[in-house]
Order: C-alpha cells, then sequence, then structure tokens
C-alpha cells in the first residue's frame, strides 16, 4: 500500500467511525435484499457458519443468526461492532421463543441469537484471521466497492478462497460503473471516486469476471438500492469440491 492508499484508507475508516457514532443503526433493523438471498443460497449449498466481511452494526449478520446460521461478523468500526453486539444481545433477551420459532429453522433458537454472533475488528486489507477451509459461506453487501484498489480487492478474495471449504459459496455485491455517481466527486483512480466523504469503488464487468477465475460465477445479477438510487451487482460463485 503506498503512501496515498494508506492516508485514504485511514481517512475512511475514521469517517465510518464518525458515521456509524452519529447514526447509530443508521440501516435499520431490515436485512439487504441480497442477504435475504444469499441465505437462500447457502441454506440450499448446507451451509451452516457464515463469514460476513464489512458487517456494520449488523443488520445482515443478525438476520443470518436469526436464520440459524453460525455468523462472523468482521468489519474495521469498532463503533459499528459494538452497536451489533449489543443488538445481538437485545435480540436475544427480548424475543419471545414462540417468534424465534417462527422465523428459525428447527434447533436453530435454542441459544438464542447473540450466541451465535462473534465479532471481529479487522481490515480487509490484512489477510483473514480464519484457518484454511474453515468457513461454509461468505458474504460482503458493498465491502468489496469501499476504497480498495483492485489489487487488494484481487488479495481479499484470495483470502476469500483460502478461508471457504471446497464447494463454499461466495455472495458479494458492489456499485458498478454505470451509477450515478459514477465519475462524481474527488478521483483516486483505479475507479474510485468520492462523493459525501465515502469512497467507492465502483467496478466494471471485467474485474467481476476477473476475480471469478477458478470459481464457478453463478450469477451476477444487477439491482437497485436506495434513494439515489445506487446501482449494484449481486455476484454468486462458488468453489469447486
Amino acid at each position: 500500500m503506498n503512501d496515498g492508499d494508506k492516508e485514504l484508507a485511514e481517512e475512511q475508516q475514521r469517517h465510518w467511525q464518525d458515521t456509524y457514532t452519529a447514526h447509530p443503526g443508521m440501516y435499520g433493523d431490515e436485512p439487504s435484499t441480497a442477504a435475504v438471498h444469499a441465505a437462500q443460497v447457502f441454506r440450499a449449498g448446507g451451509a451452516r457458519d457464515v463469514l460476513e466481511l464489512g458487517a456494520g452494526h449488523g443488520r445482515d449478520a443478525l438476520y443470518f443468526a436469526r436464520e440459524g446460521f453460525t455468523v462472523r461478523a468482521t468489519d474495521f468500526s469498532a463503533v459499528g461492532l459494538e452497536q451489533l453486539r449489543k443488538a445481538a444481545d437485545a435480540q436475544a433477551a427480548d424475543t419471545p421463543a414462540a417468534d424465534v420459532q417462527a422465523v428459525e429453522p428447527p434447533a436453530a433458537h435454542a441459544h438464542g441469537v447473540a450466541a451465535r454472533v462473534t465479532t471481529t475488528l479487522h481490515d480487509v486489507r490484512e489477510p483473514l484471521p480464519l484457518p484454511d477451509a474453515s468457513v461454509d459461506a461468505v458474504f460482503a453487501h458493498m465491502l468489496l466497492c469501499m476504497a480498495l484498489s483492485s489489487a487488494e480487492v484481487h488479495a481479499l478474495v484470495e483470502e476469500i478462497r483460502r478461508v471457504l471449504r471446497p464447494g463454499g459459496t461466495f455472495v458479494y455485491t458492489v456499485r458498478h460503473t454505470g451509477d450515478a455517481h459514477y465519475g462524481a466527486g474527488i478521483a483516486h483512480g483505479d475507479d474510485i471516486y468520492e462523493h459525501g466523504g465515502f469512497a467507492v469503488h465502483f467496478f466494471p464487468r471485467h474485474l467481476v469476471d476477473s476475480l471469478a477465475a477458478g470459481w464457478t460465477l453463478a450469477e451476477v445479477h444487477p439491482f437497485e438500492e436506495g434513494d439515489l438510487p445506487r446501482r449494484l451487482w449481486r455476484v454468486t460463485q462458488t468453489l469447486p469440491r
């Protein structure tokens, strides 16, 4: 990482810390549509545990836990992860057993939501703190399109390949070059533009395809999210067995 990249990374970490502090639970309690899709894909593939990268304050991590998965949630914001832990504790304490049984698969609710979620403070520019072939599935909603260079994104996907078990599935979403904010704001190079304090790496399709080399690329699904709206791809790829 050169000095410019390091400065941008540190600036973005501070910005997210400040944003979560000023706006606790800023994305609400409902899961993203990408997480709902991912849960279906993971369950169909027989996954039991999920690693979420860039979990933030936890709306998707907690959804996966309510759906019966064991979840390892990582983020580089300590503030966001603290909000996640508090929300998990609150759901474990406040959700009546009948309600839990209504939304979770059998035997998934025995110890509550908090017992199925662990958090780790981690910057994805560093190697993932997990052993080889140790998780069934990985999920990342708009994490890969943060202020990460193409080289850093490739390195991260190689780490994801390392920690996934054979046959494991990776579902991620990224804003792409058809987004209205592409080319707007402060240019940092490598299709990274900063708008409103948030730096975004807008993905061209060839980057998605290159990240799927050696995987089975099951889907590149275009969708929209938010008020702008943001234009994204939802990508599903699986490791060979």
